[in-house]
């Protein structure tokens, strides 16, 4: 006790030294502080909403301190062009953490990597292999076989002589699962879930998957105050330590069964992510071992998966609420898919419609309501604030989003705004981010998420559970790196009369 206590007394002193030989910089507007700790009291769960209220308080730019560590929180579009466009290389570093030591194979992985030959590398990587307009297509196929199973499996379990009753449908799990599987078919060819496995197997397997690449908070209190970790108290390293076993393990598994499909078929290895960069593994071994390789795959499933049901449940949500929206985007359907036939990703260009109703969805419940942090390399000058090297970088997007000065009826979900794309214009929304480290899997994530909503919308007719519209509050207690439904999403469907001689051909 006696250590801790005079190592607080000398980090204070250290702390009121520090702010009195800065008084007169000229930093952006900051709430007040306490010795230490910082802002770190004012914070609250979910996050986004604590900085929320900071930002409608003291302004849309914010110099915080959070233990020992500088924080720009930036919650208006202007100040996110500045930050984002005039100093983009400035901003373009992640901080320094615990998840990027260990997850990020100690800042090595793409998402992690710092900003440079490495990171451009593996950029180019993912960009020409997974992420190309060429590669997307290629892998096309394997999303419209996925969903083609999907609505298979929903029709047999919903088919009925008259084929008028409504069934119960947990769309949670649905949407978790169908992402899953298109992303593992993706990386290696297999599948995750099987429809012959029963519904145990499938529990422990979500949980085995979310507890392995479910998004996590990325910075801790461990970095806030470093001494903790000094100290031997620090409880973090030792959960990442076993996380980052656990993924490994999951991880080479994967790649270890495309490995061995590649040696028995050689046509096979080009066809799967995986694949892909094990034939550049061939070529350069000791750049791309198995840790690059799980490193890239590892970032697929977190910012892959998750994002994408998440946003899928809440875009539901809304249609179940507004259900002329979904008569619309039906009507679309319609009229650009000849009748008798599925809608496959080709037909996704001629949906607009479709695609407003995911960019509404993003800008009111954007996957990360607070964007990926960065860090500042150098000195820079932000609106005329001048922000020192090492801090990091903060954007609220769900702030930004829902800010009256910018849209009208901010918290009303009208698909209509992004008509034109002229919703999108400008730096008011940004649920991928922006600038150099803006998120790769945009065109994927995108395709995915209009298939899979398009698909159910021209399929089957949906209603809500009651007559009470759902519910579409927030969780409480959310750390706020995602933005999870309250409770799990559940729907009553039935085929759609003029669908039935199609679906019906699927059981063939």
């Amino acid at each position: 006790m006696d250590l801790v206590y005079y190592l607080s007394i000398s980090f204070s002193i250290l702390l009121v030294l520090k702010l009195f030989f800065k008084q007169n910089q000229n930093l952006p507007p900051t709430p007040p502080a306490l010795p230490i700790l910082g802002h770190i009291h004012l914070l609250k769960i979910p996050l986004y909403r604590s900085l929320q209220a900071l930002s409608a308080k003291y302004g849309p730019i914010l110099f915080l301190k959070l233990g020992f560590q500088n924080v720009l929180l930036v919650s208006s579009p202007s100040f996110v062009e500045e930050s984002f466009i005039n100093n983009d290389v400035v901003f373009a570093n992640r901080p320094h953490c615990l998840v990027g030591e260990y997850i990020g194979y100690d800042y090595t992985a793409v998402n992690w990597a710092p900003y440079g030959k490495h990171w451009r590398n593996l950029r180019r990587v993912t960009a020409t292999e997974i992420f190309s307009s060429n590669s997307l297509s290629v892998s096309s196929n394997i999303r419209n076989q996925e969903v083609k199973a999907m609505i298979n499996q929903l029709f047999r379990k919903s088919f009925t002589k008259d084929g008028n009753e409504y069934h119960k449908l947990n769309l949670n799990l649905l949407f978790f699962e169908v992402t899953f599987n298109m992303m593992m078919r993706m990386v290696n060819g297999s599948l995750c879930f099987r429809e012959e496995m029963d519904i145990e197997e499938k529990k422990k397997l979500r949980e085995l998957l979310k507890e392995l690449f479910l998004p996590m908070m990325p910075m801790g209190m461990d970095d806030f105050f470093p001494f903790l970790k000094w100290l031997g108290v620090s409880r973090s390293e030792k959960k990442l330590t076993t996380l980052k076993r656990r993924r490994d393990e999951f991880l080479q598994t994967v790649i270890e069964e495309q490995r061995e499909m590649g040696n028995k078929s050689s046509s096979t290895s080009g066809k799967t992510v995986v694949g892909a960069l094990l034939s550049l593994q061939e070529a350069e071994p000791d750049y791309y071992t198995d840790k690059t390789i799980r490193g890239v795959v590892g970032v697929m499933f977190t910012a892959g998966t998750d994002t994408s049901s998440l946003t899928l449940e809440w875009a539901m949500s809304l249609l179940l609420n507004h259900p002329e929206v979904a008569k619309r985007a039906r009507e679309e359907i319609n009229t650009q898919v000849e009748h008798g036939r599925l809608l496959d990703e080709s037909d996704l260009q001629n949906l607009p419609y479709l695609h407003c109703i995911i960019n509404e969805t993003l800008r009111l419940y954007p996957p990360g309501p607070l964007l990926v942090p960065r860090v500042s390399s150098e000195d820079c000058n932000v609106a005329g604030y001048e922000i020192p090297r090492g801090t990091i970088l903060l954007v609220n997007a769900y702030y930004v989003q829902r800010d009256s000065k910018v849209w009208v009826d901010p918290n009303c979900f009208k698909p209509e705004r992004f008509e034109g794309k002229e919703a999108e214009k400008g730096f008011k929304y940004l649920p991928f981010g922006l600038g150099r480290r803006v998120c790769p899997g945009v065109a994927l994530a995108v395709r995915v998420m209009c298939l899979l909503l398009g698909t159910l919308i021209q399929c089957f007719e949906w209603e809500r559970i009651g007559e009470e519209e759902v519910d579409m509050t927030e969780p409480s207690d959310s750390v706020g790196i995602t933005m999870p439904r309250i409770q799990p999403l559940e729907a009553m469907y039935k085929p759609r009369l003029t669908m039935l001689n199609y679906l019906s051909t699927l059981s063939t």
